[in-house]
């Protein structure tokens, strides 16, 4: 599948969710009403730095292809192409850790 080819805007990461098991580790599948939005995913494209109002530059701390674990609650979500496919904007702050 192709990635899309946009470029955030500044301060912003455009992140690909990783999908939640359907089944726990015991094998218990959950039904189709479990909606449990993932916060993990990969970083798929990155805004320049963010420059504050005092004159404050904002890197990221992760870079694109990394795994990332953001907000809950964070970002804005797209769906884009044909296929639908789930994208969320994520503000640089609302990163909450890289997985390594």
């Amino acid at each position: 599948m192709a990635k899309p080819k946009l470029k955030p805007t500044a301060g912003y990461a455009l992140i690909q969710p990783v999908q939640i098991d359907k089944k726990t580790p015991s094998g218990i599948v959950l039904p189709d009403t479990h909606d449990e939005k993932s916060q993990k995913g990969e970083v798929i494209a990155l805004g320049s730095p963010q420059v504050t109002d005092s004159g404050k530059v904002i890197k990221p701390e992760f870079k694109i292809g990394d795994t990332i674990i953001y907000k809950k609650w964070g970002g804005d979500e797209v769906k884009l192409g044909i296929s639908g496919e789930e994208y969320i904007f994520v503000k640089f702050e609302d990163i909450l850790a890289v997985m390594s």
